[in-house]
């Protein structure tokens, strides 16, 4: 397609969207925008306890920051400020200071402009928990991925042990579920399925199986 179109993929943690959006965006050939990251990015850039702050230094301290998306597929590289994102934001309490600035409605309305922005010039697979609701209400791809919250605490704890970083399962647990509550009860985008987004439950399918009706889905909106 020659103008930008957008697939939407969206879940909580520990799904598996940010390894099926870059598969994706690999088979298609299209960029791969990981929104949470942008929330990630945002929240370890601020600092610890910037959702206390008073709005007007929010807003100020928003004005200094800028994501850019440059590549495609799983070689798609987002930076802030010019600067490329690293596996510095992937800890589970960047993960926790993310959850709580995004219920900050500056903050979500200043991601929703750049990240629509991004998407005005780029093919996108848009990864996140309100791209399907808020962000592109209007793409004609829409999944959303979920799975029991043992099984994602299971994924989550072997992520970071392939990134060598400490885990234990049972806080796990407790913080993804500590999240997921944040998340999906937030009064600003709770994340929710979009009416007519295609749901898929992980728990019991493997990465290759969800892949292919993903790229099954895709491929009949746009034959």
């Amino acid at each position: 397609m020659d103008a930008p179109f957008i697939i939407t993929l969206d879940g909580p943690a520990g799904v598996g969207k940010s390894t099926l959006a870059k598969r994706l965006a690999d088979r298609f050939e299209i960029a791969y925008l990981d929104t949470g990251a942008m929330f990630r990015g945002t929240a370890w850039k601020l600092g610890e306890n910037s959702w206390d702050w008073e709005a007007d230094r929010i807003a100020q301290a928003l004005k200094g920051l800028e994501f850019t998306l440059s590549g495609s597929g799983s070689g798609s590289c987002l930076s802030l400020n010019g600067v490329p994102l690293t596996d510095e934001i992937r800890t589970e309490t960047v993960g926790m200071w993310a959850s709580n600035v995004a219920k900050i409605p500056a903050v979500r309305e200043y991601q929703k402009i750049a990240q629509r922005l991004i998407g005005e010039t780029t093919s996108l697979i848009a990864e996140g928990r309100d791209m399907g609701t808020v962000i592109f209400p209007q793409a004609p791809c829409k999944f959303f991925l979920d799975a029991d919250l043992e099984e994602r605490a299971r994924r989550r704890f072997l992520q970071l042990q392939e990134m060598s970083k400490p885990a234990d399962m049972n806080e796990l647990i407790e913080q993804i579920r500590a999240r997921d509550d944040q998340d999906r009860n937030r009064k600003v985008a709770p994340l929710r399925p979009a009416e007519d987004s295609i749901i898929i439950d992980t728990s019991n399918l493997d990465i290759d199986g969800v892949f292919n009706r993903l790229v099954f889905e895709t491929e009949k909106k746009f034959n």
